[in-house]
């Protein structure tokens, strides 16, 4: 069920809001795959900030999507040697 939260959430380019641990948390979320350790993990955006945080599923509850609220990704852009 949270695989298609997130699938749903990374193709519409939707924030979400969700309770991880004890804090809670509002990301853009970018990736969904396993760890070394087969445990399946979310890759995300911290709202208003640079860093990419890499997130437990087990540990994720209180699933909020902002459907009202699109983010636009942050690609890095190489210049190209000519």
């Amino acid at each position: 069920m949270k695989t298609e939260i997130f699938s749903e959430a990374i193709k519409n380019r939707n924030k979400i809001r969700f309770y991880y641990g004890l804090y809670e948390w509002v990301v853009e979320p970018y990736y969904v795959a396993c760890d070394r350790n087969g445990k399946k993990v979310l890759y995300a955006r911290i709202s208003s900030s640079n860093e990419i945080k890499k997130f437990d599923f087990r540990k994720i509850a209180n699933i909020k999507v902002f459907n009202e609220y699109k983010f636009s990704p942050v690609i890095p852009i190489i210049p190209i040697a000519s």
